[in-house]
């Protein structure tokens, strides 16, 4: 499965990205809003297995993608969906609700690929996943990933209190929503 932008490709993961996540994550920004592993490149290839085999799930309810930058053919990030609840409206395998999340390489953050990415996911959740809602949760302080949701018209639906522990403190996070009926 692949997905395609005027800039990027989303494609299914292969054992062999592991390395390239592995670079990108070495950059010291990348680690501003994450907590960092302690098994180091054997956790990223863990991390890139298990998203290769979410591509066997049946039914799928997990589709992690790499973002590859077509004009360098390079591995940039990743962004992905993930069905959180079904639901049995005649149809076993109808979706309610996913969320959504994506990450770049420091070096590619400012330029708009997280919100190009991002939208073709949203259109591939609503279209072809049939799924009624997406949310998302940001850290309060990641104001460029937040901005990204409003630009694709997420709604603000709540502020989470310090339910984050990360780095040794807590963090607040923000709840966005976006209904089908919304998107079209």
């Amino acid at each position: 499965m692949q997905l395609e932008t005027e800039r990027l490709l989303l494609r299914e993961f292969v054992d062999a990205d592991w390395e390239a996540v592995a670079a990108y994550q070495q950059e010291e920004r990348y680690w501003r809003y994450y907590e960092r592993p302690q098994t180091g490149g054997a956790g990223r290839r863990e991390l890139v297995r298990a998203f290769v085999a979410q591509q066997a799930q049946q039914p799928r309810r997990g589709y992690q993608l790499a973002i590859i930058l077509k004009e360098q053919q390079r591995l940039i990030g990743n962004a992905g969906v993930r069905i959180r609840r079904l639901v049995d409206f005649g149809s076993p395998e109808a979706s309610f609700e996913a969320d959504i999340g994506y990450e770049l390489d420091p070096a590619y953050w400012g330029r708009g690929y997280a919100t190009e990415a991002a939208r073709r996911l949203v259109e591939f959740a609503f279209r072809d996943l049939g799924v009624h809602r997406l949310w998302a949760y940001v850290l309060v302080e990641n104001e460029p990933s937040w901005r990204v949701l409003e630009r694709l018209g997420f709604r603000r639906e709540g502020h989470l209190r310090e339910n984050e522990w990360m780095q040794g403190r807590y963090w607040d996070t923000y709840i966005y929503g976006l209904l089908a009926g919304q998107w079209k």
